[in-house]
């Protein structure tokens, strides 16, 4: 098998290579800029770091955008944190077009959010938080229900169709962490950061036959 991570600059590439080769260890791991190797792997991710604008603007440089797209709708793709907001329609930040894949936004946290104690909520959201299922899913499989997972963002996605997300979080409000359409799935949270939940999650992707 053939798990091709796809390098724009702008991901964090070592951890989440790292975490597949340890949950895949017979898996070829590929961290690639080139279209063919996506066209030619078994499963495709897209990580992601940082401001979704300067990631959308590498993405695009590198010529990334139609391989990404085939392998959207042909064969199993995780998108992981900016990789998951590069999916939809628009970011505000930087006013910034997605690839538009699923249907949504994707907002900023504002900067007024308190916690249910009347507590002042930062921003970016940052540390461990509870990820609800919205509905059953095998990359979900063997992962406690409320399980924890480690998130870095300021901003979060929307969908438009309540069909798309999978799972939510609380933080000030109930935002949608994690996104499932077809071959598509997709998380706020970063699985190659979040110990033995965020491991099982990758194992599954390895297996998930779409």
């Amino acid at each position: 098998m053939k798990i091709a991570i796809v390098d724009y600059g702008m991901g964090n590439l070592r951890s989440v290579a790292k975490a597949l080769e340890h949950v895949a260890p017979a898996a070829q791991v590929i961290v690639t800029s080139d279209p063919a190797v996506l066209d030619a792997a078994d499963r495709v991710v897209v990580p992601g770091q940082g401001a979704l604008h300067d990631c959308m603007r590498e993405f695009l440089a590198r010529g990334l955008r139609e391989a990404v797209e085939r392998a959207s709708r042909t064969k199993p793709f995780l998108g992981v944190c900016v990789g998951m907001q590069m999916l939809f329609d628009h970011g505000e930040e930087g006013d910034t077009a997605g690839l538009a894949l699923i249907a949504g936004d994707v907002p900023r946290f504002s900067s007024a959010m308190t916690a249910a104690d009347g507590s002042h909520l930062k921003v970016p959201h940052m540390g461990w938080n509870r990820v609800d299922a919205a509905r059953a899913h095998p990359m979900f499989e063997g992962i406690e229900a409320g399980a924890r997972f480690y998130f870095v963002h300021s901003y979060y996605c929307a969908p438009r169709n309540a069909a798309d997300a999978v799972a939510s979080t609380q933080y000030g409000i109930a935002f949608t962490s994690a996104v499932a359409r077809d071959n598509i799935f997709a998380t706020q949270f970063h699985p190659e950061k979040s110990a033995s939940a965020g491991l099982r999650l990758l194992s599954n992707f390895v297996r998930w036959n779409p």
